[in-house]
């Protein structure tokens, strides 16, 4: 599906408010970003039960339901899931997964808000969801007519809105303390190996496993953990940030001076990761163009000339990887600090 525009999790909640009471709304996005959870809050925050099912493990007639003879005619039953007296919300997850034929028997229901001679009960309200082809999920293509009855969306990730979920329901602090200091590693686009990767709803997996393990965890342990949930390279990011917390140290200290960077063989994996955090702060605080630098931005410039010379006296790969692009920073250091940085340590440029 081609939609120019995409939504966060706020947004797509007032679109539901407003287009999903009066037609049915499909929602498009990437594994574990949210999907099923916003619709179910949607629902209770007006009320309705929602029903949920899943479109993969349908056959038509789970839907329009087993005909039975009555008065000599047959009639097709819907099953109790769905013909219901009051209002609700049904929520047809992983629509775009099930076949051709289960896609036909959502038609009426979708367009009409009836199956056979039963009909939704007013105020109802029909939500569809489902994964993109570039998910590499188990996704077949949508005819043209179910595409038709429906209002699409597409929903991304965002980690000021997961932030703000996480707070209000139990998030293991350490998760939301690292998502803070790298809101890039929230999601990752899923990869073509089959490999964990991280989403909102790994994320989630493992706060309740360290919740389970309890502040003694062993970082063996934590190692499990982190990388039977995330995409490997943010477990292992996710465990120097763990590593770091509890040897005491701390980036704003290292910037403002009062520490230095851990050069210990033993912490070279703390050393990663608080250089990668380093990275992301540089991104987010220094301007696109020079002539913009001043204040605080105009000393962290001057200050991260100095500091990535002493990373680089530690670890030379370190500090390239400190100042190169990355899949996770599309953004990328601002070509007038690069210049300098590489005219001033020119052996940073030699990384392939």
């Amino acid at each position: 599906m081609n939609i120019p525009i995409a939504v966060k999790q706020t947004q797509l909640l007032d679109v539901l408010l407003n287009v999903a009471i009066v037609r049915p709304v499909f929602i498009w996005g990437a594994p574990g970003i949210g999907k099923s959870s916003i619709v179910e809050n949607f629902a209770a925050s007006l009320g309705l039960p929602c029903v949920s099912m899943l479109g993969s493990q349908l056959a038509p007639e789970d839907i329009i339901g087993v005909p039975q003879i009555v008065e000599g005619k047959s009639v097709f039953c819907p099953p109790r899931s769905i013909a219901r007296d009051a209002p609700y919300c049904l929520f047809l997850d992983e629509l775009n997964a099930c076949s051709q034929e289960v896609q036909k028997a959502f038609y009426s229901l979708i367009h009409d808000r009836r199956i056979g001679e039963y009909r939704l009960p007013e105020g109802s309200i029909v939500i569809g969801a489902g994964n993109r082809a570039q998910d590499n999920a188990i996704v077949k293509p949508m005819s043209s007519a179910l595409i038709n009855r429906m209002f699409h969306v597409e929903l991304i990730a965002s980690h000021r809105d997961w932030l703000d979920w996480a707070g209000k329901n139990g998030i293991h602090p350490l998760i939301m303390e690292y998502i803070g200091l790298r809101p890039d590693h929230l999601w990752r686009q899923p990869p073509k190996t089959e490999e964990p990767f991280s989403t909102p709803r790994s994320w989630h997996m493992l706060s309740d496993a360290l919740h389970s393990y309890g502040d003694n965890i062993t970082e063996a342990e934590l190692e499990v953990l982190a990388s039977g949930c995330l995409s490997p390279h943010h477990a292992a990011q996710f465990r120097a940030f763990v590593k770091q917390i509890r040897n005491r140290y701390a980036l704003s200290a290292i910037v403002g001076g009062s520490q230095k960077w851990p050069d210990a063989p033993e912490d070279r994996d703390t050393l990663y990761f608080l250089a990668q955090s380093f990275k992301a702060q540089l991104i987010k605080e220094l301007p696109a163009d020079k002539n913009n630098l001043a204040g605080t931005a105009q000393e962290l410039a001057f200050r991260a000339k100095s500091l990535i010379k002493d990373l680089a006296g530690i670890s030379l790969e370190i500090a390239q990887t400190a100042v190169s692009a990355d899949d996770d920073n599309v953004k990328g250091l601002p070509d007038w600090f690069m210049v300098e940085v590489i005219r001033d340590l020119p052996r940073l440029a030699a990384k392939k």
